[in-house]
């Protein structure tokens, strides 16, 4: 089967409607995340090369560069996600007939539990720092399209309380709490920056409309 990046959308919705249990959420938020970078590398395209904004060229080229290896960054993660919620499925279906089986399926849930909480909370991050990518967009390019890099933020701001959803979820499951608490301490950081940003940014661009 092909990964889920190269699939047409609608099998990929209808995928993410059927009973099975991946793609789920996770894949969601990182699809919500590509899809603001997307939007900026658009921003970009339609700033560069135009006379007016010249004294911005340098600096549209360097957001499309860095837009676009995030928006590969999070196409990936929506098949990281299902790659390890299998991984999680699999530990879980592991034998537990007797206490050493017990020991070894306990012992390999909390590996790949760790796992599952890392690969959220790096799309979140990634969908921080589009938000973030997302202000330069609004802040400097092409006024005519500031609608779409509003959108931009809000598809990353979208994924990655999406994407935090996933980490809480994981989290609590982790019996290495000192392990649990600092990646809950990361993403609470990245949240408190990117709400702030998102909030301030969407009516910045309202205002511009």
């Amino acid at each position: 089967m092909s990964e889920i990046k190269n699939q047409p959308i609608q099998q990929f919705l209808n995928e993410l409607a059927s009973k099975s249990a991946t793609p789920g959420g996770g894949s969601a938020a990182a699809i919500m995340g590509a899809q603001g970078a997307a939007l900026i590398s658009m921003v970009c395209n339609l700033t560069i090369g135009k006379p007016k904004f010249a004294e911005v060229e340098a600096e549209m080229q360097t957001l499309l560069a860095q837009a676009e290896d995030l928006r590969q960054q999070l196409t990936d993660f929506i098949q990281a996600d299902v790659n390890v919620f299998n991984r999680v499925m699999a530990a879980y279906g592991l034998p537990k007939e007797s206490d050493a089986d017990k020991a070894a399926r306990s012992s390999t849930i909390q590996a790949v539990m760790k796992d599952a909480t890392i690969v959220p909370l790096e799309c979140a991050k990634a969908c921080a720092e589009v938000i973030a990518l997302s202000q330069i967009a609004a802040e400097k390019g092409n006024p005519n399209v500031i609608s779409d890099a509003g959108a931009a933020v809000m598809a990353a701001y979208g994924g990655l309380k999406t994407a935090a959803l996933n980490v809480y979820i994981n989290a609590a499951s982790l019996k290495d709490r000192d392990f649990a608490e600092a990646k809950l301490a990361e993403l609470a950081i990245i949240m408190q920056n990117s709400e702030s940003v998102t909030e301030t940014l969407y009516e910045m661009i309202k205002t511009k409309l």
